[in-house]
């Protein structure tokens, strides 16, 4: 494997995502860290703290950016200060450029129930895009098993949109493979998972999941939606 594969567009991904598919994650995170040095970033969304551990113990201090979108559950808000705590991170909370109150004095209220597209944009992809400006490289926790449109998803990918590379480390994971790491590490999880939000994001756009059904199946429900846009 050759972990110096210089990474600045589509083709250089295209072929680190060929050497790397068969790398263990501390073995991809690792090679993202010498490749991209201080410009290597990650996305927490604070669902479970796998990938800040993961990540943390391959680049100590490593920045971990969080978007604060105003509409997270007080489980998400307490998770992410409790992992900050214990892990050797930089915490990047972002916010978007309105707060709640200003968004809806400006678009009127509930425009997560009216248009969640352009609420999700307003209040993390634009701010997102914001926080990776000053990056090259960042980590994200997507697994092919999440759903349809993430089955896919490479170990290096060129984000085209943000003119950056995307380095997926445990896209190959298995839902056991979380469990197992999970467990061994003692990795913090937000409480919510236990009471059956298996995929979490705003408290107004995110339900309850029954045993059995598609993880994302509570995320949007009843809209079609089944991302907010940051992965696409």
């Amino acid at each position: 494997m050759n972990t110096h594969t210089p990474v600045d567009g589509p083709e250089h991904a295209e072929r680190a995502a060929r050497e790397l598919e068969e790398a263990s994650a501390q073995e991809i995170v690792s090679w993202a860290a010498q490749t991209f040095g201080e410009s290597l970033c990650m996305t927490s969304s604070m669902a479970d703290a796998l990938m800040v551990d993961l990540a943390s113990r391959q680049v100590p201090g490593i920045d971990v950016i969080f978007l604060d979108t105003g509409y997270h559950f007080a489980e998400t808000i307490g998770t992410r200060d409790a992992v900050a705590s214990v892990h050797d991170i930089n915490l990047v909370t972002v916010e978007p450029r309105r707060t709640v109150e200003e968004q809806e004095s400006a678009l009127g209220p509930r425009l997560y129930a009216r248009n969640p597209q352009i609420c999700c944009h307003l209040r993390k992809v634009e701010p997102l895009e914001r926080a990776l400006e000053p990056y090259a490289a960042w980590l994200t926790g997507l697994r092919r098993e999440d759903s349809a449109t993430r089955r896919d998803t490479p170990i290096v990918q060129w984000d085209q949109r943000r003119g950056m590379t995307k380095v997926n480390p445990i896209a190959r994971w298995t839902q056991d493979d979380v469990d197992t790491y999970t467990a061994e590490h003692g990795v913090l999880v937000n409480p919510l998972q236990d009471d059956g939000f298996p995929s979490i994001g705003c408290e107004p756009c995110t339900h309850r999941v029954a045993p059995g059904e598609d993880p994302r199946s509570g995320r949007w429900a009843g809209t079609g939606r089944t991302e907010c846009g940051i992965h696409l």
